[in-house]
């Protein structure tokens, strides 16, 4: 978390949440306006981890090979080879996801769901651990395409950063008047690391009434009445993992239902 703080200030919390997310194995999603800080929270934990990091700005001409990558031709070996495109890396951004086209978006569908993409007939797996924060502009509707429920049910968290408070937005600048926080930030853990942590995630103590207490919040979505379409099982599994990954962050190998009511939507 320190490291975090050191480029992004005063959103405790939401750094919080983002990291529970990382070792729940999940996906982000950030409903927020421009430059409140989420390209920089992205760069940030792919430097802490010491993973690889990919940025993809969504627009409508984006197609799905500049995001899985394609075959081309090898004019040495005379044949085709596959190269990755920029959904092959530790921590990807894609910014403004919804300027993308719907048949574009689908493109991460697969990567999200089973981390990996499938190009002509051929699965190839993405470097663990993979996490994909995407990011939307609530404010701007023009030129923008709805994110099909398909690819929202495969986020883990959607949240917001919103505008520092004045005197946090005053150390932003304090701390960019030289150089940029990012420059001098370095891992403190290894991707190595993260994948044991995410699989210490999965042995976190779930008593079976915590279970049942997440997913009849999740089934409530269901029938609620100013709710479109109720969450799915997948939202149920998804808040159980969050919960045992927030346990974990506390050093607790149990998770208490307080962990499940702070983190249910």
């Amino acid at each position: 978390m320190a490291n975090l703080e050191r480029v992004v200030v005063g959103k405790r919390p939401e750094l919080e949440l983002a990291v529970a997310v990382l070792l729940a194995g999940g996906h982000l999603l950030l409903q927020d306006v421009p430059g409140v800080g989420k390209t920089v929270l992205a760069r940030a934990l792919a430097r802490s981890i010491g993973g690889t990091f990919k940025r993809i700005q969504a627009t409508p001409d984006l197609l799905p090979s500049d995001i899985t990558g394609g075959m081309v031709y090898d004019a040495g070996r005379g044949t085709l080879r596959f190269v990755p495109g920029p959904v092959f890396a530790n921590v990807v951004l894609a910014d403004e996801l919804n300027r993308a086209t719907p048949r574009t978006q689908a493109a991460f569908l697969e990567a999200m769901g089973e981390a990996q993409v499938s190009v002509e007939g051929t699965a190839y797996p993405l470097p663990q651990p993979f996490f994909l924060i995407a990011t939307l502009n609530p404010m701007e509707h023009h030129g923008t395409y709805p994110l099909p429920e398909g690819q929202l049910d495969r986020f883990l968290v959607s949240m917001s950063l919103g505008y520092p408070r004045l005197d946090d937005e005053v150390e932003v600048i304090v701390r960019q008047q030289l150089t940029h926080p990012l420059d001098s930030l370095h891992p403190v853990v290894t991707p190595a690391d993260l994948l044991s942590w995410q699989r210490d995630v999965r042995a976190v103590r779930v008593d079976r009434s915590l279970m049942s207490y997440a997913a009849e919040i999740v089934a409530a979505t269901r029938t609620h009445p100013e709710v479109a379409l109720g969450a799915s099982p997948r939202a149920s599994v998804g808040l159980v993992r969050l919960a045992q990954a927030w346990a974990l962050r506390d050093g607790r190998e149990f998770v208490l239902p307080d962990d499940i009511k702070r983190l249910a939507p």
